[in-house]
């Protein structure tokens, strides 16, 4: 049965290594159980032995389990299937390509031919020590030696067989003599060539010692050089892993560091070009979109880097922010206790203890969009829309990309709650929050940003308790505009579904379609967000896309997964191709290497005891001063959570919902009294937006309405309300 899997990149050896040599490594893909199906490993193939991780990191730790390819029976399998069989157990495994399949399959055959040769000769265990490796003079030396004796072993087996010929021919004429002058005669000519014969033979069996000497001599060199450049690959290897840990941790330090970009430049690295030779890649035809297939054609382009100079002003002005908060507690609790009777509800209104929630609100979540905002610097500086529009459906993909193990429920904010986040000095941008209706519940966002684009929403939503699944349908349009251009872009989100509520672990999938428009140049974009099957053969957590202009043409083609990376390559011929399902025909698109628009970063050290959070949402919940009494960084249930103290985070909380609810109740007490009298009454109204009419899309929306940061600035709150 088919599974669907990841889009990997091709397994390479340890230092670039081709299959065959003596360490190979890659993501694949083994068959856990019905429950789990496929599930993504990390193999290391070394010595014999095909060893598995759930991460590259666990290689440091903990294995999950070990092949020993000398004993295994390797049989391949359609679809990029392959099956190891040892010590009565089998191990399905799954590769993405048939090219990346056959060069795992290269490898474990090679591994195995090795290993099995290895067994059958004796372990040459010198006492001397490693040596430096040979130079290649000395090789090169060695390697003469060899084809010189082995010359002479060929001029004496040549002499060997010519005097053996002549001995055995006057051996013949010896016993065909008649006379005794005759015999006398034969005689010494036969123990001339009886002498020479073991002249030759004596040579023969001293260039045979010569070479097996020599031999010999430098086997046990190349041996003892072998085992030395095993031992320094050995330590590259654990170098290169130093490294990258390394690495990490600069690159979290880097998101926060401003640049010093003369433009106002970028915080964090463009993408680069995707360095990986891939395959030809095919995409299944979209609903309601046209049917395609991409074929790759080369490319080669130059991409810029930018360089942060650590002693500049800003460097040193720039805020240290933290980058951990306490390690989640371990407490058990019954869910069926509480969710039988809850199905079918909405997911705002069943009653939570903080035991399911993060340490965030829904308000802080929303900002967290903007974690890979640097996108929209970087499309802020586009001049063609098209490019920019790519940039812009990267930037709607990575907000999901924060969710992969983020399953648990932010809090759900109080009416008239804030959140602030002003990154004015590093990131380049000012963002407001205001939760503006409870039931349903909405939430109105607004950010400015001084690198020249604005970004407001207005979203409400909308969940569903199934007993297997929650589903969380984010209702509402985000607007994005880019000063310079005018260009505004408008999409939706896709609804976010938790499985195995109740039995299994926890895990969320993103599916549905988002149609992206520029209102200025009517260009679209439309992406697909494949929903996880069992029975699909897609790669898990799939995203497609096409973007075209006005008329129609396609110029771009976007795939990638919405965890992981998202990838553009222009188009650069289309035409009809061969009958796709249900007969429709598919268009067959010719495009340039992909270019990597963009790549998540990698989690905070310890993320898994931290909520799973980014480095931008551990800094979300950071208490700061001269925030608005209405911030949700002030929210004290929030905070106990935080903290770890859950049984007084519960207490705050059930605290809240009540003084919530009571408020709620007086103002429906009000509304009826209005009525009554032939009052009009307004009801709740936000402090920080209002309600008006979109010009581009003619629909009515919460936007920001100003005053917010002149407040700030004169740390006059006066307006808020107390709602906690």
């Amino acid at each position: 049965m088919s599974e669907p899997v990841k889009s990997l990149p091709s397994p390479t050896s340890s230092g670039g290594q081709p299959a065959g040599s003596d360490t190979y490594k890659g993501w694949l893909y083994k068959w856990t159980n019905y429950l789990k199906g496929y599930q993504r490993r990390w193999f290391v193939l070394s010595n014999g032995l095909l060893s598995y991780y759930r991460t590259q990191a666990e290689m440091a730790h903990t294995c999950r389990g070990t092949i020993t390819l000398a004993t295994a029976h390797i049989e391949v399998g359609d679809t990029c299937h392959l099956v190891l069989t040892s010590g009565g157990r089998n191990y399905h495994l799954k590769a993405t390509s048939d090219g990346e399949s056959q060069r795992w399959v290269s490898a474990l055959q090679q591994a195995k031919a090795n290993t099995t040769h290895m067994m059958h000769q004796s372990d040459d265990s010198g006492d001397e020590a490693p040596v430096p490796q040979p130079d290649r003079a000395l090789t090169q030396g060695a390697l003469k030696t060899l084809a010189s004796k082995l010359d002479d072993l060929s001029t004496c087996n040549e002499l060997i067989g010519k005097h053996g010929t002549a001995l055995q021919r006057s051996l013949s004429e010896l016993e065909d003599l008649r006379t005794a002058t005759d015999g006398t005669d034969k005689l010494k000519t036969v123990n001339e060539r009886a002498t020479l014969f073991r002249i030759t033979s004596n040579a023969m069996i001293n260039a045979c010692r010569d070479f097996l000497d020599v031999a010999e001599t430098h086997s046990r060199k190349w041996q003892r050089a072998l085992q030395y450049e095993r031992e320094q690959r050995h330590h590259l290897e654990e170098t290169i892993e130093q490294l990258a840990k390394q690495h990490n941790s600069l690159e979290r330090a880097w998101r926060e560091a401003p640049s010093t970009h003369p433009d106002g430049g970028e915080r964090r690295r463009e993408g680069d070009a995707s360095d990986e030779n891939e395959d030809t890649e095919f995409f299944d035809a979209m609903e309601d979109s046209p049917a395609f297939i991409t074929v790759t054609a080369t490319d080669h382009t130059q991409h810029r880097s930018v360089r942060v100079d650590p002693g500049s002003d800003n460097m040193q002005r720039r805020r240290v922010r933290r980058s951990r908060i306490p390690d989640k507690p371990n407490y058990s609790l019954n869910l069926w206790s509480i969710m039988k009777n809850c199905i079918g509800k909405e997911l705002s209104k069943i009653p939570m203890p903080v035991n399911f929630n993060e340490p965030l609100s829904m308000l802080q979540r929303l900002t967290e969009d903007l974690e890979y905002s640097d996108l929209l610097d970087r499309a802020a500086r586009c001049e063609s829309s098209l490019e920019q529009m790519c940039l812009v459906a990267a930037f709607s993909v990575s907000s999901y990309s924060t969710t992969i193990h983020r399953t648990a429920k932010p809090f759900n904010p109080l009416l008239g709650e804030t959140y602030e986040l002003d990154r004015l000095d590093d990131f380049g941008y000012r963002s407001i929050c205001e939760q503006v209706s409870h039931h349903p519940p909405a939430a109105a966002h607004h950010v400015m940003s001084q690198r020249g684009w604005t970004l407001w929403q207005e979203i409400t939503i909308d969940s569903k308790f199934r007993g297997k699944y929650i589903s969380v349908m984010p209702l509402g349009c985000i607007h994005l505009q880019f000063h310079s251009s005018g260009n505004h872009y408008v999409w939706g989100k896709v609804t976010s579904t938790v499985h195995n509520i109740i039995v299994g672990k926890l895990w969320i999938d993103q599916s549905g379609d988002i149609e992206i428009v520029n209102h200025r140049t009517k260009d679209t974009c439309h992406l697909k967000f494949v929903p996880y099957s069992y029975f699909s053969r897609d790669l898990p957590r799939k995203v497609t896309g096409v973007v075209a202009d006005s008329e129609g043409t396609a110029h771009h083609i976007l795939s990638g997964t919405w965890d992981e990376k998202m990838e553009s390559a222009k188009i650069v011929e289309s035409s009809r191709g061969c009958g796709g399902s249900e007969g429709k025909q598919k268009t067959v698109y010719q495009t340039l290497q992909p270019k990597l628009l963009w790549k998540k970063y990698p989690l905070p050290e310890n993320a898994e005891n931290m909520h799973f959070f980014s480095s931008l949402a551990l800094t979300l919940n950071e208490p700061e001063e001269g925030v608005a009494p209405t911030d949700s960084r002030l929210r004290p249930d929030q905070r106990l959570m935080e903290a770890g103290l859950w049984d007084e985070a519960n207490a705050h909380k059930q605290r809240l919902e009540e003084r919530q609810r009571l408020e709620r109740r007086k103002r429906e007490a009000q509304a009826t009294q209005a009525l009554e009298e032939g009052q009009d009454f307004e009801g709740f109204q936000p402090l920080w937006f209002e309600r008006r009419t979109d010009d581009s899309t003619g629909e009515s929306t919460y936007v920001y309405r100003g005053g917010y940061w002149e407040s700030k600035d004169r740390q006059d709150w006066s307006q808020c309300p107390d709602i906690f």
